[in-house]
């Protein structure tokens, strides 16, 4: 599965669960509290494949979901530009100090496990948004 489809594929099911936790009136705290590792994990349990091999895709105590996929990620299944002679197929827009670059021959990645910006409680609220797809668009100029 490419990326792109997996972006689309993410961000409806992430609209269904939000959808249904508006239907039961949840608000904004709530809602985030929701997509906390656990609670996802426990309640929503094909929203994550790591959720059946009881996995973390970052390796901290408190992890939220809410944002996964990180808004700062730019990604193309074509690539952007030419790296040292690779694709550069995505790069970390903030440039995040946690961030790597998985390299290949012919390749370039961005390499995000280190980086838990996006799984941070104060993140999600300074730039929360009802809308994945237009939290995930932030500042998108690519």
């Amino acid at each position: 599965m490419s990326y792109l489809n997996w972006f689309k594929n993410h961000g409806k099911k992430h609209k269904k669960i939000v959808d249904k936790l508006l239907k039961n009136n949840l608000n904004k705290d709530e809602i985030i509290d929701y997509f906390e590792y656990e609670n996802l994990k426990k309640n929503e349990p094909s929203f994550c494949p790591l959720f059946a091999k009881n996995k973390k895709c970052h390796n901290i105590k408190y992890l939220n979901c809410y944002l996964c996929g990180c808004p700062n990620f730019r990604f193309k299944d074509v690539g952007f530009k030419k790296e040292d002679n690779k694709i550069l197929y995505s790069y970390c827009y903030i440039n995040s100090k946690d961030g790597k670059k998985f390299i290949n021959e012919s390749a370039v990645h961005q390499n995000c496990s280190d980086c838990i910006i996006p799984h941070l409680k104060e993140y999600i609220k300074k730039y929360f948004s009802l809308d994945w797809f237009e939290m995930m668009n932030k500042n998108y100029k690519d």
